[in-house]
């Protein structure tokens, strides 16, 4: 893969999670380059990095409307008394897309605001009340978990429900051919390797540090440890263009890029955690309901890369 990848608007649009017409419009608002190869438009992935990006930094001075959820980047202030179209759904993966569209369709249901900022931050932001729901996949070293620790020390004093989405595999994205042997945590501090990173706070950039702590690896042994991606795309088209040796992803996302190679490392959890006085609101059983649902599994399994044999289980209560 290169710079110069030519998407079509559809998988522009798969990409974003947004409607096709409405990458026409970014590009004819010069919010997106596009280009014409005949009669066809197309839009190279590195654009599409680009601006994700860059309104990823972008601070509206007012917030975004119901209408705009697919691409909501700034979190809106959550009350009490906020109108149920406020309602936030905070984390990265697609396969929130997907219980977005289930709950907006269920009978008490509604339409879902997405905010799609990483772990960490997003925990932060169910403790200040930003957020409705938050995903997490936090491993921690010293237990050997996912979520748990972190969720009973970010939300001090707020009982919480951690249930289980998914579980996923998390490895090294090499290219192809895996030329510099890059097997395990200690490889990324060779001489000759490099890597492209995840930002502070995301699950990805969790995992890391953590390996690095416990093999007593400081983050300035690391080739790259200070260039940072903001998604598993971004990082696996990096290593595909040649900018880094190895970055680190889920194994879904690295099927989609086959100019790479990927090395399985371990499982995660990807889990949905709520405050518990909201579980017996409808709204909050009615994800309940959709996660448990044979249809929303079923999705699940046909996209591959998920292992949905927990899904729907509640993994711990704090």
């Amino acid at each position: 893969m290169t710079d110069t990848t030519a998407l079509t608007p559809q998988e522009v649009a798969d990409i974003l999670r947004i409607a096709k017409n409405t990458v026409y419009e970014l590009i004819k608002r010069g919010e997106l380059n596009g280009y014409r190869v005949g009669k066809k438009v197309r839009v190279d992935l590195q654009d599409v990095e680009e601006y994700k990006n860059r309104t990823k930094q972008a601070r509206p001075s007012a917030p975004e409307s119901p209408g705009a959820a697919s691409g909501l980047r700034q979190i809106p202030q959550y009350h009490e008394s906020a109108s149920i179209g406020n309602f936030i759904i905070c984390g990265q993966d697609a396969l929130l897309d997907i219980l977005s569209r289930y709950l907006e369709a269920h009978s008490n249901g509604t339409r879902a605001l997405r905010s799609y900022i990483g772990s960490y931050n997003g925990l932060y932001a169910l403790y200040q009340g930003k957020v409705h729901v938050a995903s997490a996949h936090m491993w921690d070293s010293e237990t050997n978990t996912y979520n748990v620790p972190y969720v009973s020390k970010m939300l001090p004093g707020v009982p919480a429900m951690v249930i289980n989405l998914a579980s996923r595999t998390q490895g090294f994205y090499v290219a192809k051919g895996n030329p510099k042997n890059i097997r395990t945590w200690k490889d990324l501090a060779r001489e000759g390797v490099s890597i492209v990173n995840r930002e502070k706070g995301s699950g990805v950039r969790i995992l890391l540090d953590e390996h690095l702590r416990k093999l007593r690896i400081l983050p300035r042994d690391i080739n790259g440890y200070d260039r940072e991606y903001s998604s598993h795309l971004a990082i696996a088209s990096a290593v595909a263009r040649g900018e880094a040796d190895a970055g680190i992803g889920n194994e879904k996302t690295g099927l989609q890029v086959p100019e790479i190679d990927f090395i399985p490392l371990q499982k995660e959890n990807y889990d949905l955690i709520m405050k518990k006085e909201d579980q017996d609101k409808p709204v909050f059983q009615a994800i309940i309901e959709i996660i448990r649902s044979k249809e929303f599994i079923t999705e699940l399994k046909g996209l591959g890369g998920y292992d949905v044999a927990k899904t729907g289980q509640i993994i711990a209560e704090t």
